[in-house]
């Protein structure tokens, strides 16, 4: 018998590493019980991704198991679930209608799915047959079309299968692409790096986003799902989550973002290292402390208010004083005394108060005073809400304009509405601010802003 060639060799070895990795692939997940969750989550760095994420880990520490993400796009949903290859998938889907190929979990959030074309906007659905739509294949988007079709059978797309909405949004945005359809966050976050973008009409009922298991999962780990679910709306958290990651999307008018996009190419770039060295000394984030000093100044290292307050970070003569501060008109010591200052601010808070509450927090000692601040936590809890919490606190926050109110604390009256604001807006440039400092948002706005970010 003659022996085999080396060649001959090579060639069996890598078939018995493919068979091996084939194999490895058709095994199923083992049981969530013995420690390990694998769930399935969209392949992107995005809002919808923190925020999936975010949801799965809770419910793995509910279990008291290891979690393990499993990324996929929607279209590959069904089929890793029927093969068990997870034991959920926590992409939001739509939960409206009976799926055969799913079982739907607990409805954790409604959004409305709305027709986003270039040009001239369509007002009725029937003008969408002299368009061309693209959605996300099997997504939320192309579930609610698929119900809108019911009723109008006219009603066409296409669908791409490795893609996500907010492709398909900036490439209507660019005018590469004639119609698609998202979801009213989706749009919201979208515009406020083309602000010409607009939903031009509802195509369906409200979509009701929900996990997605196979129809054969355990009915153990559903039953889990769902008292996690009853627990996290109940004690708030669901509602802390929401806000967390789209509480601030819509803050910024079309103009104030297309101003704002424009100066982070012909502005920021001569006080970025600036803000930089401030983030080395303190830990904070950079583009946070950027997002603070557009916020205050709009990057203007001269401005002054009626209020007498000063500088890049609109810093008053008492803070100023307090952080050792010169000159207050010096971009650097501005920015350094600035971002030393919300540092001291948040080590005054409770331990008891995480991240990010706890940047919010200071945020809002930074526009009204730590005393305001705390006012307005003991407000909360006169009201029954958490006072450790952002989006309680930030309702009593407003009450403190009301004369009525505050005479009952100790700190008296103050513009509470405007810290708000500020908090808010301050996080929307922040989220922009780091979606531009990744590749991919290079080139933000459309051609006829003429803006190139190649600063970044």
């Amino acid at each position: 018998m003659r022996s085999l060639l080396p060649i001959q060799i090579a060639i069996l070895t890598v078939l018995c590493l493919v068979l091996i990795f084939s194999l490895t692939l058709s095994n199923p997940v083992e049981d969530w019980r013995k420690g390990e969750l694998v769930v399935i989550l969209p392949p992107e760095d995005s809002l919808d991704r923190q925020f999936d994420q975010q949801l799965a880990e809770l419910f793995a520490i509910q279990l008291k198991v290891k979690l393990k993400t499993l990324e996929l796009y929607p279209s590959q949903v069904s089929e890793a679930l029927i093969k068990h290859k997870a034991h959920f998938s926590a992409i939001g889907m739509r939960s409206n209608e009976e799926d055969d190929k799913f079982t739907f979990g607990v409805p954790y959030q409604s959004v409305r799915e709305s027709v986003v074309c270039s040009g001239k906007s369509p007002r009725h659905q029937n003008e969408l047959k002299m368009r061309e739509m693209v959605v996300v294949a099997d997504s939320a988007q192309e579930q609610a079309l698929n119900f809108a079709q019911r009723s109008d059978a006219s009603l066409n797309w296409g669908a791409v299968d490795e893609a996500r909405p907010s492709d398909l949004l900036e490439e209507v945005a660019e005018g590469t692409r004639d119609c698609t359809v998202a979801n009213e966050e989706q749009i919201a976050i979208m515009r406020n790096f083309h602000p010409r973008l607009e939903a031009a009409f509802e195509i369906s009922t409200p979509s009701q986003l929900a996990w997605v298991f196979a129809p054969d999962a355990d009915p153990a780990l559903y039953a889990q799902m769902e008292a996690f679910f009853d627990r996290i709306e109940d004690d708030g958290t669901l509602d802390r989550l929401l806000e967390r990651y789209y509480g601030h999307s819509d803050r910024i008018q079309p103009i104030d973002a297309a101003a704002f996009l424009s100066k982070t190419s012909t502005v920021l770039p001569r006080y970025r290292h600036l803000f930089e060295e401030a983030a080395s000394l303190t830990g904070i984030e950079w583009q946070l402390l950027a997002a603070m000093a557009y916020r205050e100044s709009h990057w203007n290292p001269l401005a002054t208010s009626y209020t007498k307050v000063r500088g890049m970070m609109m810093l008053t003569e008492d803070t100023a004083d307090r952080m050792h501060v010169s000159n207050r008109l010096d971009a650097r010591e501005s920015i350094m005394a600035g971002a030393r200052y919300l540092q001291l601010l948040k080590e005054q808070l409770p331990l008891r108060i995480d991240e990010p509450e706890r940047t919010w927090f200071a945020l809002a000692a930074y526009n009204q005073g730590m005393g305001h601040l705390e006012d307005a936590r003991t407000l909360s809890q006169r009201y029954g809400l958490s006072p450790d919490v952002w989006i309680d606190v930030q309702k009593a926050m407003v009450k403190l304009r009301n004369p009525r109110i505050a005479k009952t604390l100790k700190h008296g009256y103050a513009r509470g509405g405007e810290a708000v604001v500020f908090v808010e807006t301050v996080r929307l440039y922040y989220d922009m601010l780091k979606r531009i400092s990744r590749e991919e948002y290079k080139q933000l706005l459309p051609p006829d802003y003429q803006i190139k970010l190649n600063a970044w």
